[in-house]
């Protein structure tokens, strides 16, 4: 033994003090890894559907539904079925519209809450008594636990016990509180882990609410998307990354999430924005004061970085003026407007006195909006551009390649990246530019993973000019990376993981970023199951396009199940109607034998641990 491994072993041994409580850990870790593994929730492009994402996630994508159904499908009705999960889901909420409708009898009580007992011992089964207890909330823990593990003897003491129980929650009146811990628990025991594939942000009005519920969530990792790291940038204070992000709210008529959610006032940029283009209605003017102040911002990036190859995307100088038209790749375009007072003919790049005053204010209150900063450093601490786990390589857009299949080489600070070499590269530059406060470079970096060419984060060449101010909608068109059509190719998708260090068959890259046109006969099952597209399609303005609420993805210890959603109507409707959220699943893959602890990550860790426990009972004989 060297002098390292002596030093680790005593400190292990502050740990476990004896030889008896090493032996203990043993005898519980090996029973560990003989447990089914816990149940992986996969979600995707949620963009700010508050209601939909929550009721996804309360409803676990329909495992709770399937355990109801399970236990009771034979001896209650579909309605009383629906009627239990929704008090699951919802349960404060429940209650109080069940008060409102007719006083609830204490038979009631005593049916309901020992139907959630049961619900929650076959979802607790498979894991141990001690992680089933730390995730019960802390008042009714040591209840829930008595519970659960009621055992039948032969004068039937433990069922009466466990009967006196319930009989004193109900005489205190506290079997509302009860109803509440038994159902978070049931949740909590559902899904194991939680995994957001990206794009928490943009489209729908409540990002802010879906990180309020995340930063709650016992277990998750979260993969960067497009969207992510723009409003990211835009926490890092990169002027490019704020002028988008609010210019992407005023489109999308979400100005709340800014103003209330964040507390960021647009009231500056909305004075100079009537003062200076008067002839438009307030919001159409703000929405076109920031577009002309992003297309500077954005031009000033590009010509401070050649390295980034998006010169064609410098398009205000490329204005014909007195013709009307803009010069696109030597083609010339009407435009729809050709009204600009703030640009200057001489440096139509330069920020005019105005507009630079507004930035500076929306600068400031995007690095003092505490709540925003709360959120952006969580999306640090969860986040990544890329995540391994359990055998699957999860995240949010693409691997870039050029058009013969290859991993594309992109060069920045002097150096060529491709692969997963450019996605770690990618990693390191938006921590610097949150945690390396005066990183100019690695600010204008989060603006190319938000729109650049060969973002592994964006993966189109992006036409925001073309579709603002020309009228030609075959300007429009934005050509997606190569990544797009070799993806379906399964000698593509087993390069990309053995990139990645993964060379078992079973192993998938789960991505998000492209809604599924299932309408059109698309199918989120690409290269004979190697990848899987789980865009959530929780955006409401996508489901005509997509024809579906788009996909989740379940990974238990029996296999992959894709789960294919239809729209949610409201929290309202769940309530009175009990209306669910439609699902279809489908098996994307069955295991021929049941996955374990010792199969995962957690397994292999465990392994290392008894290994090293092993050794220091060697050191204690």
């Amino acid at each position: 033994m060297n002098l390292k491994e002596e030093k680790y072993l005593k400190l292990l041994a502050e740990k476990y003090p004896t030889k008896q409580a090493v032996c203990r850990e043993i005898i519980n870790l090996n029973a560990i890894l003989n447990l089914p593994k816990g149940t992986e929730h996969f979600m995707s492009d949620l963009h700010g559907e508050y209601e939909a994402f929550y009721h996804i996630l309360n409803n676990c994508s329909g495992v709770i539904r399937e355990k109801v159904n399970l236990l009771f499908g034979d001896i209650l009705t579909d309605f009383e079925q629906q009627e239990i999960c929704t008090l699951i889901y919802y349960p404060r909420e429940k209650l109080d519209m069940l008060k409102k409708e007719s006083e609830l009898s204490e038979e009631w009580y005593r049916m309901i809450l020992s139907q959630l007992i049961e619900i929650a011992k076959l979802l607790s089964s498979k894991y141990t008594r001690s992680k089933v207890r730390k995730a019960m909330p802390e008042d009714f823990a040591y209840i829930i636990d008595e519970l659960l593990h009621v055992q039948k003897d032969e004068d039937d003491n433990q069922v009466l016990y466990h009967r006196k129980i319930i009989d004193t929650i109900l005489d205190i009146n506290n079997a509302d509180e009860f109803i509440i811990a038994l159902s978070a628990l049931i949740k909590q025991m559902a899904v194991d882990h939680l995994h957001i594939v990206g794009d928490i942000f943009d489209r729908g009005p409540y990002a802010d609410k879906i990180l309020d519920l995340l930063r709650e969530h016992h277990s998750l990792d979260i993969e960067w998307g497009n969207h992510d790291i723009l409003w990211m940038g835009a926490a890092c204070g990169s002027r490019a990354c704020i002028a988008n992000v609010v210019r992407n709210n005023l489109k999308n008529h979400n100005t709340e999430i800014l103003e209330s959610g964040y507390g960021i006032s647009l009231r500056s940029l909305a004075l100079f924005a009537v003062d200076t283009y008067q002839n438009e209605n307030p919001m159409e003017a703000a929405l076109k004061a920031i577009s002309v102040i992003l297309f500077k911002l954005e031009g000033d990036i590009i010509r401070s970085h050649p390295e980034y190859e998006m010169s064609d995307r410098l398009l205000l100088d490329k204005i014909d003026f007195e013709a009307g038209e803009v010069v696109i790749q030597e083609k010339h375009f009407k435009m729809n407007d050709m009204v600009f007072p703030t640009i200057d003919r001489k440096d139509v790049y330069a920020l005019s006195k105005e507009e630079q005053a507004v930035m500076d204010e929306l600068k400031a209150s995007f690095l003092n909006s505490v709540r925003l900063q709360e959120h952006i450093s969580f999306l640090y601490e969860k986040g990544s551009m890329y995540r391994i786990y359990n055998g699957n390589l999860l995240y949010h857009g693409c691997i870039p390649m050029d058009e013969a299949g290859n991993f594309e080489g992109v060069q920045m600070e002097g150096e060529i990246y491709q692969g997963k070499s450019y996605l770690d590269y990618a990693d390191r530059a938006a921590r610097r530019a949150y945690y390396g406060k005066h990183d100019k470079d690695a600010k204008d970096f989060m603006w190319y993973l938000w729109s650049g060419r060969k973002s592994p984060l964006c993966g189109r060449n992006i036409k925001t000019f073309e579709r603002t101010f020309v009228e030609d909608k075959t300007a429009w068109a934005e050509e997606t990376n190569p990544y797009y059509r070799h993806y379906q190719k399964v000698k593509t998708c087993n390069m990309i993981l053995r990139e990645f260090g993964l060379y078992t068959s079973m192993s998938h890259i789960i991505n998000g970023h492209t809604p599924v046109k299932t309408i059109e006969g698309e199918q989120p099952i690409r290269a004979d199951g190697k990848l899987l597209v789980i865009d959530g399609g929780f955006c409401r303005n996508l489901h005509e396009t997509t024809g579906i609420a788009g996909y989740t993805l379940i990974y238990n210890s029996h296999g992959l199940r894709l789960k294919s959603h239809q729209p949610f109507e409201s929290v309202y409707q769940a309530l009175r109607k009990n209306k669910d959220i439609e699902s279809d699943s489908n098996f994307v893959e069955t295991e021929k034998m049941r996955v374990m602890v010792r199969d995962t990550d957690d397994g292999k860790q465990i392994l290392e641990d008894i290994s090293d426990l092993k050794k220091l009972l060697e050191y204690y004989k």
